[in-house]
């Protein structure tokens, strides 16, 4: 396999807007905060906000945010910062030009291929999505990937963040929906960390709060958004607003109104606290007008997302945006082909996250864990494309051309041997045998391999990550967590 560790650092090769759209997009992002602003129905943010220099109308619970003032606040932002992982082998360093892709999260459903059908998902699917990615290679961080449905909703984050934590090193985001969850959540991370100081210093977990399309955040979001921003949390403040449905049908007006909403966020937050980590969030997406029916797969959505990758770059901020969704129900020729262009097309615009790119199916609503194998392949190919072609004087290979000669064979040659490994991605799942060979393997393809390798992961992986000590520290102050 081609060394992932040097992947995806090459510039962007797709960018859907001039400099000059990027421009008046921005322009008309600010003058929407500037004149028309988001909706805040809470007093004592109201009176926060204002206190920190936002024009606020508490009859219509609005708050504006003007040019010059505006921009100061923006700048306090952080343009690179580390969204660390537990064991710092997975180290996500954003701002840096790099490229990495994470599954999506918060789905209701499983695909089970054993019986074909779907069920509601449980807390057994957390642990296992968890596992699968800490042993994909090109999922490079975490989401919580569902819903737990065996759980009451008071002990939902507890639960779902000790199992992440427990079977994945690598980075962990995931959504909190009050504050009583994300401080059980930070309550825990502190504790796995060794103390609230360590945590803040290398925070190996990041939270996603959304505010509601057209440009209102409620109460929960923001008392998220304070605790993370204070606590030194990173925080996605992630606006999704559908083109024609929670924001204008063109795409253009669409991106002006989400990137107002995603500018909104990151001001917020270094009021509350200057130089929180916040991530340029963005997953704008389409319908199907025709029948009112979400359509995350198609090529505007792709296009939007990697517009915003321009305007959040713009802005001189790390960017998280979608890619890799779908309409389809399975892994089929429908899902590769949707999920491939997305992922292709926003991580070519030079996102520094691409998340929803692993396992998610069926409008974003649905997760199968063949599907995630399947996609970590198509995401090593991506990051093969990324890395480019590398050219000096040993790639060029004059010297083994000279020695070789017209009508040589260079099969058998060092320079062969030294170069076979970095300079090409070795799919595991896609068949590259001939007919022969494979009708006696007995036809594989790339589905019933991924089932394969999903089985062979989760058997040989039954044990926790964390220490058995510091686990029973945490099952003692904890009297909602459950085993698994």
């Amino acid at each position: 396999m081609t060394d992932i560790s040097t992947m995806g650092i090459g510039p962007p090769y797709y960018s859907p807007l001039a400099r000059t759209e990027v421009e008046r997009i921005d322009r008309t992002g600010r003058r929407i905060l500037d004149t028309i602003g988001v909706r805040i129905n809470d007093g004592s943010f109201l009176e926060a906000l204002e206190k920190r220099g936002a024009r606020v109308d508490y009859e219509e619970q609005r708050v504006r945010f003007g040019g010059d003032w505006l921009e100061e606040v923006l700048g306090r932002a952080p343009s690179r910062f580390t969204l660390c992982s537990r064991d710092g082998k997975n180290d996500l360093d954003l701002g840096e030009g790099k490229v990495y892709f994470a599954n999506g999260g918060r789905v209701f459903r499983i695909l089970d291929m054993r019986t074909g059908g779907y069920r509601l998902t449980t807390l057994r699917d957390v642990v296992n999505t968890a596992t699968l990615v800490e042993h994909l290679d090109n999922i490079r961080f975490y989401v919580i990937a569902c819903q737990v449905h065996d759980l009451p909703p008071q002990d939902y984050h507890l639960n779902d963040f000790y199992h992440a934590f427990n079977r994945t090193a690598k980075h962990v985001m995931g959504g909190c929906d009050n504050l009583q969850g994300v401080r059980q959540m930070w309550e825990l991370a502190s504790l796995i960390a060794g103390g609230e100081n360590r945590l803040s210093e290398r925070p190996f977990v990041s939270v996603i709060v959304n505010p509601i399309s057209p440009l209102t955040i409620e109460i929960n979001t923001l008392n998220v958004l304070r605790f993370c921003a204070t606590h030194g949390i990173p925080i996605a403040f992630a606006p999704a607003p559908i083109a024609g449905a929670t924001a204008p049908a063109t795409l253009a007006g669409t991106l002006a109104q989400m990137h107002a909403e995603a500018l909104a966020g990151v001001a917020i937050a270094q009021m509350l606290s200057p130089g929180a980590r916040v991530i340029y969030s963005a997953v704008p997406m389409t319908m199907d007008l025709r029948k009112m029916e979400l359509a995350v797969g198609s090529v505007e959505m792709a296009m939007m997302n990697a517009a915003a990758v321009q305007l959040g770059k713009h802005c001189n901020l790390p960017v998280y945006a979608a890619g890799g969704l779908t309409e389809a129900k399975r892994p089929d020729i429908q899902s590769g082909l949707e999920k491939t262009i997305s992922s292709l097309t926003v991580a070519m615009a030079g996102a520094d996250c691409v998340r929803l790119a692993a396992g998610m199916l069926d409008s974003g609503n649905s997760i199968s864990y063949e599907q995630y194998v399947i996609d970590n392949e198509a995401i090593g190919m991506v990051q093969r494309l990324l890395a480019g072609i590398k050219v000096d004087e040993a790639t060029l290979g004059f010297d083994v051309i000279d020695k070789v000669g017209p009508g040589g064979n260079y099969v058998r040659e060092d320079h062969t041997v030294e170069h076979m490994m970095e300079e090409f991605f070795y799919p595991e799942l896609g068949v590259r045998s001939n007919f022969d060979v494979w009708e006696e393997s007995g036809r594989p393809d790339m589905l019933s391999r991924a089932s394969d390798v999903v089985r062979t992961i989760l058997r040989e992986n039954t044990e926790g990550l964390l220490d058995l000590s510091l686990t029973s520290e945490i099952v003692k102050t904890n009297s909602g967590l459950l085993g698994v």
